[in-house]
């Protein structure tokens, strides 16, 4: 299979070439058609895989026509570092395309997060901690969001932050697309 039999928007297609990608890995042949037909999917693969572009690919996709300078897609992740390593994924793979996105997460000041939180971004990266910061200062509108994801889900879950996600999620809206990812998946 190649990513143009994913039915990628030529932009995407152009700038997975660039990054030197000829293939798609098992994960994103599963995961990008169902993601690009709008359904919930949960993707379990090993490190190193290729999970990161089965979500950040579609969701460019998806998100390049429509209004822009609205939050559209959220990506819940439990540490900063995978933060910052998708952040830069969205960035390659939609050089193409104009899409806005932020890296929300702690260990930094907030004024520059809140500041780009209020021009408007495309797509939040986001520590689920530092989030909740900004959600309750008000710099976060949820009310176009369309796809949620939750990046290292187990992880996520391991680290304590069940309830701080139970919180971002509430403040979703219902009708969305969800994706999970993980290397592993355990049944809970």
């Amino acid at each position: 299979m190649t990513f143009t039999e994913l039915s990628l928007a030529p932009e995407i297609e152009r700038a997975v070439r660039e990054a030197g990608y000829e293939a798609p890995t098992p994960i994103q042949e599963g995961a990008i058609p169902g993601i690009i037909a709008g359904r919930d999917l949960i993707g379990c693969a090993q490190t190193g895989t290729g999970k990161t572009a089965a979500f950040t690919l579609p969701i460019l996709h998806r998100l390049r026509a429509g209004a822009r300078g609205r939050l559209r897609a959220l990506i819940l992740t439990p540490t900063r570092e995978l933060a910052l390593q998708i952040g830069e994924a969205l960035r390659a793979y939609g050089r193409h395309l104009r899409l806005d996105s932020a890296v929300v997460h702690g260990g930094v000041g907030h004024s520059p997060q809140e500041e780009k939180l209020r021009r408007g971004v495309d797509i939040v990266v986001a520590t689920p901690g530092r989030l909740l910061d900004h959600m309750g200062r008000g710099y976060v509108d949820f009310r176009s969001l369309e796809v949620l994801v939750l990046d290292e889900a187990d992880r996520m879950l391991d680290m304590g932050f069940i309830h701080d996600v139970r919180r971002i999620v509430g403040a979703l809206p219902a009708r969305r697309q969800t994706l999970m990812f993980s290397a592993t998946m355990p049944d809970e």
